[in-house]
């Protein structure tokens, strides 16, 4: 299985891209490619500008990277009970991408994490509730609450052994189908 992560955070410290790595870590013997949406930044969408300039090579690439995906693990930021404005710009871009939806069908292991007790649930009903009508076959969703308090920075692991167990059995249906 050929699998992407991607953080729905542009912070160089994003305690997402944290969870998404640790998440990848648990597919083993799969193809994994950790993406930075910094990689990825373009200028903000405008009607106009896509008319002048069309889409931007980099929302191509990484549409490219979500289509040749079998699985896609996204960790959405929460701010202000929504998506990060980087990660809605490049939604914005992508949906903007002829004969092709966002996600393009792509199984999708759906996450978010805050510092909050509430673990990024604004965004993760918001997600749930419109990536699939952006073409995400959305197999899983999981919420890490109390991020510094659940999760050890160095090691890079869940330390809540329940949270830990309920991403790990997430995991396994993902695989086993």
């Amino acid at each position: 299985m050929k699998i992407i992560g991607l953080a729905g955070s542009n912070s160089h410290q994003s305690i997402n891209k944290k969870l998404v790595t640790y998440a990848s870590s648990l597919f083993r013997e799969n193809e994994t490619e950790l993406l930075d949406l910094n990689d990825f930044e373009v200028e903000l969408y405008r009607p106009d500008r896509e008319e002048l300039n069309g889409i931007p090579r980099k929302i191509s690439d990484l549409a490219s990277k979500i289509s040749n995906a079998d699985l896609i693990i996204l960790s959405l930021a929460e701010h202000n009970s929504s998506y990060n404005a980087s990660f809605k710009n490049t939604l914005d871009w992508l949906s903007r991408i002829p004969n092709r939806k966002v996600f393009d069908n792509t199984s999708m292991l759906l996450m978010a994490t805050s510092p909050g007790a509430r673990g990024g649930k604004s965004v993760l009903e918001s997600a749930e509730a419109t990536f699939p009508r952006m073409a995400a076959n959305l197999k899983g969703i999981f919420s890490l609450p109390s991020f510094n308090e659940n999760f050890d920075t160095e090691k890079g692991i869940i330390t809540d052994i329940e949270k830990d167990s309920e991403l790990k059995e997430i995991i396994y249906k993902i695989v086993n189908g």
